[in-house]
């Protein structure tokens, strides 16, 4: 039964991060003809934004090492964005060699996070990103900022809203046409939700710009997505299947899962423009390759898994 919110907006676009984030943490090495097809049902599901994969150090992300040859070989579908992730100016030039149009850096809120993932200090990482950003923007790329640990960090624990809203900030003022808030290790609730978000809007950060990204670690991922959608916030990352984590935070667990985004989003009305059934078909097909069922509940109760 659809019983629309007149209080939420009308359309939400989904930024699936199936490719890339729900498969990095994988320990078994998946097939790039795999990744591929995966790639190519997501698009034909109704996903209209796909960030592909990484041009991380392969030492770093095995499962990634592939980047190159998957860009080869993807049929770009028409009307599909395909983002990529790239950690600093190596990682842009491999991505401007394979001639990506919207590329995606990755920044912390907190300084811990900060020299364990980037090995830079809270305010060392911008200067990484800077000549990165600045040159994806001078050949016409898009460039999505990805803050982590916005809501919680396994190692100094609450973080302060506005401390998130100044390294947002920052981002944007860099140039980021986008802004990814993550809970990286899936600790926020709702009203913490307003609490960022207030922070974001009170610092300078245009709420049209911010996108959320929710783990599942604690079942909150939906419920915090829905507060995100009464502040105004329009993109919603998400997962096929609920796949994904960090590699660099072991508390860390799912992705909110697409599937479950999809059915809540039918249920108030929002347009995202997704076949459902086909999702589900696709995680199933790609829960087979893993060797393990989806987490998402929506794929369960649907595929009778």
């Amino acid at each position: 039964m659809v019983v629309p919110d007149p209080e939420l907006p009308e359309r939400v676009t989904i930024y699936e991060v199936g490719a890339r984030d729900g498969l990095q943490n994988e320990s078994a090495v998946v097939p790039v003809e795999v990744k591929a097809e995966f790639l190519d049902r997501l698009a034909a599901a109704g996903l209209r934004v796909l960030e592909a994969t990484s041009f991380v150090h392969p030492r770093w992300v095995p499962q990634l090492a592939d980047a190159a040859d998957l860009l080869q070989r993807l049929v770009r579908a028409d009307g599909v964005d395909y983002p990529v992730l790239v950690p600093n100016e190596r990682g842009l030039d491999r991505a401007l060699a394979a001639g990506v149009q919207h590329v995606a850096i990755f920044a912390s809120a907190t300084e811990t996070f900060a020299k364990r993932n980037l090995n830079r200090s809270l305010d060392e990482q911008f200067a990484m990103f800077a000549p990165v950003v600045d040159r994806a923007l001078a050949q016409g790329l898009r460039v999505r900022g990805y803050v982590s640990m916005c809501f919680g960090d396994p190692w100094e624990g609450p973080v302060a809203p506005e401390q998130v809203a100044a390294v947002g900030r920052r981002l944007v003022e860099m140039g980021c046409h986008q802004l990814s808030l993550g809970d990286t290790i899936g600790t926020g609730t709702p009203g913490h939700v307003d609490a960022v978000l207030d922070a974001c809007a009170a610092g300078g950060v245009p709420m049209q710009q911010v996108a959320v990204h929710f783990h599942d670690t604690y079942g909150q991922a939906l419920a915090n997505t829905l507060a995100a959608l009464r502040r105004g916030v329009t993109t919603v990352d998400a997962s096929a299947g609920g796949l994904g984590g960090c590699p660099y935070a072991e508390s860390a667990t799912g992705n909110l899962a697409t599937e479950d985004l999809v059915w809540m989003l039918d249920g108030l009305g929002i347009q995202h423009g997704v076949d459902l059934h086909a999702l589900v078909a696709t995680s199933t097909w790609m829960a087979r390759h893993l060797g393990r069922p989806s987490p998402s509940n929506v794929v369960r109760a649907l595929s009778g898994t």
